[in-house]
């Protein structure tokens, strides 16, 4: 831990300046280079609830389980770069995606986007911190509590004064250090637990659901539900937007091309463990298959790869709280501070250097306190995931279509809110023809979230057809079928009641159309252009 976090703390201290800019606290200047913006945006993402879930997949659903979850989970990534090109063209020197809402619509849809992120971040890092408090815990002498105080010290320590460029800096060497012990430790795991032949002798550990590779609960429980998800994080969640505004403008396919790759490929190897633990026959610590990870690594490693495995664990956590502090960082300094409180034009740089730093601070003591009382994020992980789904189509359509309006953006987000909390937390029975209308909602939202994915890549028309023929297609088996199950119906619901909403507002507007040059004027640098031509260079 030493070495990890003190060696952190150098790379933070040799980019440190005397007096640091704000815009390159929250977004580097926006012109990073293609290598660290990728394997920032690869460590972020490659968080230790991440390999844990994919792990549990691997033991619940054998080899569909970590494809389904590592798949989907790239395909996050990969939607962002077309949609991202198109948010950098009409808001090129932005630092978040609620900023560039108040921008496009006023203060009602950027609180939206700001809120979920600021719950949603804080969540993150309270998940993070439990998980390498409860490692720690398992593997060395220290308790629960003293675990999480160090790594809540340790990742403040390299992240508090430079913040962003710190943040993907260190993502670097950690993501190096990440798929190194990835590539060493499931091999050897793989042939500690017996190699090849492991799989002819535990197969009677497999129900029939396991054995099937095209498993339909796997698919409903597993990939169905992430393939709904990957929008709403993907448009949602300000960890991502802010390496999409450092990210030099030409870059931006290159670079969340290439952390598809890598996020896909290291989690899918890592759910390989859960894969092999349900061969042999390995029964989880306490009944929890979140101790898989730790608990392989605990029987079939000696000290020496227990330590590459600890650095791979806490490497990946840390890259997602450092993440999660500037995202936070960023959120008040931008849309809190330089917005709402003091105004674009007046906000002072210095002030919002020292906002970010008190957020940092107050954020980290927070989420101590949330994970020491081991407090339950289920619940808040599950709003926080149908707010951002509620938002996806309000959010992409304001960066295309001239004629949507505040109204519109903040009428169909609230309209999907109170559509998806009934559904997903069962408050009313879903049988009869509540049920059957549920279903209906839920087929169109899976012609939305279609249609938005083609949309990205193929155009506005490809889009429409693709929704269209998914919708009908869907809609046989679909219908009376889909309300079993709650947490997938619940984000189709909020997508598609979303889309309604918005498109009928909008469609109503036959006098007001928005100028995106307006953007560009009412987003940019806080700091003056000279000083931040004298300050900021471009990291390579």
């Amino acid at each position: 831990m030493l070495v990890f976090f003190g060696g952190s703390f150098y790379m933070s201290v040799r980019i440190s300046r005397k007096k640091e800019n704000a815009d390159g606290y929250m977004t580097g200047g926006g012109k990073l280079g293609f290598g660290i913006s990728a394997a920032s945006m690869t460590a972020t993402w490659i968080w230790a609830s991440s390999m844990y879930a994919s792990a549990s997949s691997g033991y619940q659903f054998e080899i569909s389980g970590p494809i389904h979850y590592g798949l989907w989970g790239a395909l996050m990534i990969l939607l962002i770069y077309p949609f991202g090109k198109r948010i950098r063209s009409v808001a090129p020197r932005a630092h978040t995606i609620a900023e560039v809402m108040f921008a496009r619509h006023g203060r009602s849809s950027q609180l939206m986007l700001a809120g979920s992120n600021v719950l949603g971040s804080l969540i993150s890092l309270t998940s993070n911190l439990i998980a390498g408090g409860a490692l720690i815990s398992l593997l060395s002498p220290f308790s629960f509590t003293q675990g999480i105080l160090a790594i809540g010290a340790g990742v403040l320590l390299y992240t508090l004064w430079s913040g962003f460029r710190s943040s993907v800096l260190t993502d670097l060497a950690q993501v190096i250090a990440m798929l190194g012990a990835v590539v060493i430790i499931v091999p050897v795991v793989f042939f500690a637990a017996g190699g090849p032949g492991m799989f002819e002798q535990g197969a009677s550990n497999l129900t029939p659901e396991q054995g099937n590779f095209f498993s339909s609960k796997a698919f409903f429980e597993q990939g169905a539900p992430y393939i709904a998800a990957v929008l709403a994080y993907a448009i949602g969640n300000q960890t991502i937007a802010q390496r999409l505004f450092a990210v030099r403008e030409d870059l931006i396919k290159k670079t969340f091309v290439t952390a598809t790759v890598g996020y896909g490929a290291t989690i899918i190897g890592v759910g390989m463990l859960g894969v092999i633990a349900l061969y042999a026959g390995i029964e989880p610590l306490g009944g929890d298959v979140n101790n898989l990870i730790p608990q392989m690594a605990a029987t079939y490693l000696g000290p020496v790869l227990i330590c590459v495995f600890f650095v791979m664990i806490i490497g990946s956590l840390s890259s997602t709280a450092d993440s999660d502090l500037t995202a936070l960082s960023s959120i008040m300094m931008a849309d809190v501070y330089g917005q709402n409180v003091a105004g674009k034009k007046n906000a002072n740089p210095k002030t919002m250097l020292l906002v970010g730093r008190i957020t940092m601070i107050v954020a980290v003591v927070a989420a101590l306190c949330f994970a020491s009382i081991q407090f339950s994020i289920l619940d808040l992980l599950v709003f926080v995931g149908a707010l951002w789904g509620a938002l996806v189509f309000p959010v992409i359509s304001s960066f295309y279509w001239k004629r949507v309006t505040n109204v519109a953006f903040t009428v169909s987000v609230l309209a999907a809110l109170a559509a998806f909390l009934p559904v997903r937390f069962e408050w009313i029975d879903l049988s009869g023809g509540v049920g059957i209308a549920s279903d209906v909602l839920a087929t169109i939202g899976v012609g939305v979230v279609l249609a938005l994915m083609a949309f990205g890549f193929f155009g506005l028309k490809t889009g429409i057809v693709i929704g269209v023929v998914a919708t009908l297609a869907s809609a046989p088996f679909a219908i009376g079928f889909l309300h079993t199950y709650p947490t997938l119906s619940g984000s189709l619901i909020a997508y598609s009641v979303s889309t309604i909403v918005c498109v009928a507002i909008t469609m109503m507007n036959r006098t007001k159309s928005f100028d995106f040059e307006l953007i560009k004027v009412r987003t940019g640098s806080f700091d003056t252009e000279a000083t931040a031509g004298q300050k900021e260079g471009a990291t390579r």
